[in-house]
């Protein structure tokens, strides 16, 4: 005669205090990706946007895409 039996052993994790900090650092890591791309294209000088075709006005939604929209 055959028997299968399944045990499952109750487990306390703490996978979503994990999963908590992944968010929380992932975020943190857009933020900074963000301030840098800000702050760098904000440092140019208004002939070098030009040069690269940038408007100082489009600088904010710039560095939104370059951080949020991977």
């Amino acid at each position: 005669m055959a028997y299968a039996a399944q045990t499952q052993t109750a487990t306390f994790g703490f996978g979503f205090i994990r999963a908590g900090f992944a968010a929380l650092a992932e975020k943190l890591e857009k933020r900074r990706v963000y301030r840098t791309t800000y702050n760098e294209l904000a440092a140019l000088s208004e002939r070098d946007l030009n040069d690269l075709g940038i408007a100082r006005t489009m600088i904010a939604s710039i560095a939104y895409e370059t951080a949020y929209k991977n």
